[in-house]
């Protein structure tokens, strides 16, 4: 659909998300045999994406803004493959300026990359004057960083970030994604999000290294991979009983994290081995590193009683609070 104008710059703003339980699952080596389910939320940490008409008084094709710059006169030039594939896929007439900024760290498991690509896929559509539906952008999303990009990764976090909210995702053995949304205020993301604790472990990882293991070892992790999307169903019962079981939530969560853990020798650590010991001690039900593992945002479940005895059993973590987010991406702003 188009708009009425092509505008002068826009900016969105893209969810990052939590994936709960389920993880793995979303391969296309998985799924496409065996059907996949993930049950995942965003939250309210953000990527944010401005693509503005650039001054050709630059003498540039392209800028680019994020933690390097770039400025480059060939498409084919632009190091940010993301980037340089969004503008592939999506044709936009130069000079552009785009530039990218987060609420947290990258490579910290909580599918920033996805949050970037359905964020200026949405900015560079809009740019063009044209409307897009989140499952386009989705599928957009997933191909530009699965087919172009052959990017070791599964399909959850851009459904996940283009629609928003705590969702069940469904990966179909004929491609399709299907989404049942957990809707508030019978869906438990209250009692989720009230008894979740989030810690930045510092520890920035490549996650496409453990991934490419992960997938390489698929036919190898059937058995552990079946239990995990048994996980996502169970979880997803529990948390549509809306007052939920703390200490069931819990354990599913230590019992996705022990799965996930033997399929790559690089999903946990002996630091991050120790620090979720002492959580479990100092009274967490379970959690899981969020994302591929490695390091990144260490996910616990506990009581809201345990909860600063959590705290101060982790002085070398960073306690990072986290609410729901129900919406995906959005435009933040338009200039006409």
């Amino acid at each position: 659909m188009l708009l009425n104008s092509s505008p002068k710059s826009v900016t969105t703003l893209t969810p990052q998300r939590l994936s709960f339980a389920g993880g793995g699952t979303d391969f296309s080596d998985y799924y496409k045999d065996h059907e996949g389910a993930v049950l995942c939320s965003t939250i309210d940490k953000y990527i944010y994406v401005t693509v503005k008409k650039h001054s050709p008084l630059f003498q540039e094709a392209y800028r680019l803004s994020y933690f390097n710059t770039e400025h480059v006169n060939n498409l084919d030039e632009i190091k940010n493959d993301i980037a340089r594939e969004c503008l592939r896929l999506i044709e936009l007439e130069p000079p552009l300026h785009i530039s990218t900024s987060a609420d947290l760290p990258a490579s910290s498991g909580l599918g920033s990359s996805s949050s970037f690509a359905v964020g200026l896929l949405h900015a560079l559509h809009t740019m063009k004057g044209e409307k897009i539906s989140s499952g386009q952008l989705a599928e957009e999303a997933c191909q530009i960083e699965i087919n172009m990009l052959k990017k070791p990764i599964g399909k959850q976090d851009q459904y996940a970030v283009s629609f928003g909210g705590l969702n069940f995702l469904k990966f179909e053995k004929n491609n399709r994604v299907s989404i049942d949304h957990i809707w508030e205020p019978r869906s438990g993301s209250d009692y989720l999000f009230k008894n979740l604790l989030i810690f930045w472990t510092g520890l920035q990882r490549n996650a496409e290294d453990i991934l490419t293991e992960q997938k390489s070892k698929i036919d190898k992790s059937i058995e552990s991979l079946h239990s995990i999307k048994n996980l996502a169903y169970e979880l997803r019962d529990l948390i549509l009983k809306v007052d939920g079981n703390c200490e069931e939530i819990g354990k599913i969560l230590d019992k996705n994290w022990s799965y996930k853990k033997g399929l790559s020798s690089n999903v946990s650590n002996t630091f991050i081995d120790k620090c979720y010991l002492k959580a479990i001690r100092s009274g967490a039900y379970g959690g899981k590193i969020a994302g591929a593992g490695g390091g990144g945002f260490l996910i616990l479940f506990a009581e809201q009683r345990y909860k600063q005895k959590i705290i101060n059993a982790l002085p070398e973590l960073i306690y990072t609070p986290v609410q729901f987010e129900p919406r995906g991406t959005r435009i933040l702003s338009i200039v006409n």
